[in-house]
């Protein structure tokens, strides 16, 4: 796990008392994001996904490469105002504050297997509001995957736990 070397840690960001991963500059090196995206491959290959749903933004980074080499679709999942009508939308608490996410109703995933992809599952506000949406688009959840996993915020209590949650760094 090379890549783990090149997570920059931010005190106090975006409001004081909060530590930000950022997972931006592993992205920016070709040897560790080839690293991160073999080992999300791997793991996520055997769940036979037919589309990847990722929050916007660092989500999109991570889903949408992984999606061209699983060979499946990538469905945007953008905060409010972001998508033309019609959507639907689901709000959710994240741990400085509250938001809103919204998924275009014409986005074709009735019965299709869908993992969810973000960066970091820290409060699982956020992915628990994607996979709710999906639900509603009548997709089936199968999976769940991030870089990394805020083990003391207790994230994954949120998320369904039959549902595979792969996390390559605990922290």
């Amino acid at each position: 796990m090379d890549w783990v070397k090149w997570l920059r840690e931010i005190p106090d960001f975006p409001q004081p008392g909060i530590l930000f991963r950022d997972v931006l500059p592993i992205m920016a090196r070709p040897k560790a994001w080839k690293e991160v995206l073999d080992e999300l491959e791997g793991r996520l290959r055997p769940l036979a996904p037919s589309a990847i749903l990722a929050p916007e933004a660092r989500g999109f980074l991570i889903a949408a490469p992984l999606a061209d080499r699983l060979n499946v679709g990538l469905v945007p999942v953008r905060k409010a105002g972001k998508l033309p009508d019609p959507v639907i939308s689901e709000s959710y608490s994240l741990e400085y504050g509250e938001n809103e996410l919204t998924l275009e109703l014409d986005s074709n995933l009735a019965t299709k297997r869908v993992i969810i992809v973000d960066d970091v599952l820290a409060t699982g506000g956020t992915v628990a509001a994607v996979a709710r949406l999906a639900s509603r688009a009548s997709a089936q959840v199968v999976g769940f995957a991030f870089l990394i996993e805020l083990v003391a915020l207790q994230g994954r209590a949120r998320l369904n736990s039959s549902t595979e949650i792969i996390s390559l760094l605990s922290l």
